[in-house]
């Protein structure tokens, strides 16, 4: 195949480039000006071609908690979003990805589903001190791309780390040269100040206050100090106050954030309510801007959806307490950074295809296959019209999650073909192209 017309984004470029990709195999094998035609021919006239995106924190529950999505659906709808690849986080399956056994029990089940290629992370959790986490770890490590970790969570069977359990777990994965992923919030803050809130009020202006920016804070200067102390790879998710990540700056550590972070704040909670409910919460109005910024320099690494969707008996139970945190995203990372980043020009060309692909690729050691438009890369692109503009509408998702808090948003930019290893996966017309189980199990 020939991609021909279209307009290229080449890795550390702000200008397009006006040039064929001849595929082979799934494989770049040539980029350049009038390649042969003795082969099947792709006109992107009008559009622009970009590495297919990658999305490193998505929950598609699969197994175990299928009712509020599955590896197929979650799949699809990274693939009519843009996105090529993802990253599973281990916490939201039953069982747990906290070992080999419980790995493979996943993967043989979601590697029959997937739409896009997919990497997994392994998961420590306060279980794991029951269980053998140091050996839990090394079996894991030729598998997966990370160690996930909480400094709180709620979930049963996914208990959080006290920071001396975090501490033997940043030393053990040093030792394994993997990095350690964290939930960064201050449990006793955390715990505290929703045991008094509770009582006050109903609101989302009172979840918020139980997670606010100092419980972000706290928990990641903390996080940072162990890490830069020990020498360990620590990796920040879902920053949502700015001024958290001076923390960061100071050490070897990374962070991502994501685009309800970048759109919404705590005025936006109170009007929409629960479908913009995520843990951690948007914050207060003055970090929109300023996280806006430090993904433009630099200092925030890349964006991320958390797409972690759920029904909406689920998401509407009558309590801002109870009801589910968390959102369909993967579909609507890749079109909002277009959209809201690129064309509005808080983002250039090359930091777009940084934070949307190329960085994350970078920090999970796939870059070898990922991330970027090279000659001898996997053939994986996204094409956009940006002449074309589209709403979001949450029941037009093809993820189980149809509750979004970008509903009836314009973005910029439409998505026209998802492309992976030189197959089209999406097209905007023909909807998904490819077959379960097309999906290919990444290691690092």
């Amino acid at each position: 195949m020939i991609i021909k017309n279209g307009k290229v984004a080449l890795t550390g470029n702000d200008r397009f480039f006006e040039v064929d990709i001849k595929v082979e195999e799934g494989i770049i094998i040539e980029i350049g000006k009038n390649l042969s035609e003795d082969t099947k021919i792709l006109d992107a006239d009008g559009l622009l071609i970009f590495p297919g995106g990658i999305d490193p924190h998505v929950h598609f529950n699969d197994p175990g908690y299928t009712f509020n999505e599955d590896f197929y659906h979650g799949s699809c709808a990274a693939a009519s979003g843009g996105i090529t690849t993802v990253i599973d986080m281990p916490c939201t399956s039953i069982p747990p990805v906290t070992n080999k056994k419980n790995l493979f029990t996943k993967l043989n089940i979601i590697k029959q589903k997937a739409i896009v290629d997919f990497g997994l992370f392994g998961g420590v959790s306060s279980q794991s001190f029951e269980q053998g986490y140091s050996q839990n770890m090394e079996e894991l490590s030729n598998y997966v791309l990370g160690f996930k970790t909480y400094f709180i969570s709620v979930m049963e069977n996914f208990g959080h780390l006290n920071h001396s359990q975090f501490k033997k777990v940043l030393k053990k994965a040093k030792d394994l040269n993997l990095p350690v992923l964290l939930h960064a919030e201050d449990y006793d803050y955390v715990t505290k100040a929703t045991e008094i809130l509770e009582k006050e009020g109903n609101s989302p202006i009172h979840y918020y206050n139980s997670r606010p920016e100092k419980a972000e804070m706290l928990a990641i200067a903390s996080a940072v100090k162990l890490a830069n102390k020990i020498g360990a790879d620590l990796h920040i998710v879902h920053i949502g106050t700015a001024k958290a990540v001076k923390f960061i700056k100071k050490s070897n550590s990374t962070c991502e954030t994501e685009p309800h972070y970048l759109e919404f704040d705590i005025n936006d909670f109170n009007r929409i309510g629960s479908p913009l409910k995520t843990t951690p919460p948007v914050k207060l109005p003055v970090n929109k801007k300023k996280l806006w910024e430090l993904l433009s320099n630099g200092n925030i690494n890349f964006v991320a959806s958390d797409h972690a969707p759920c029904p909406e008996k689920v998401k509407n139970t009558g309590s801002i307490w109870t009801d589910y945190a968390g959102i369909p995203g993967c579909g609507t990372l890749l079109p909002y950074m277009f959209s809201e980043g690129y064309m509005k020009g808080r983002l250039s060309l090359s930091r777009f295809v940084k934070v949307t692909s190329e960085n994350a690729s970078k920090r999970y050691g796939i870059f070898h296959k990922k991330g970027s438009i090279e000659v001898g890369k996997e053939a994986d692109f996204v094409l956009i019209d940006p002449k074309r503009d589209w709403i979001v509408k949450g029941q037009e998702f093809y993820s189980k999650g149809k509750i979004t808090p970008f509903e009836g948003m314009k973005f910029k930019g439409k998505i026209i073909k998802t492309i992976l290893r030189g197959k089209v996966i999406y097209d905007y017309k023909k909807g998904i192209l490819a077959e379960k189980g097309y999906g290919k199990f990444l290691k690092s």
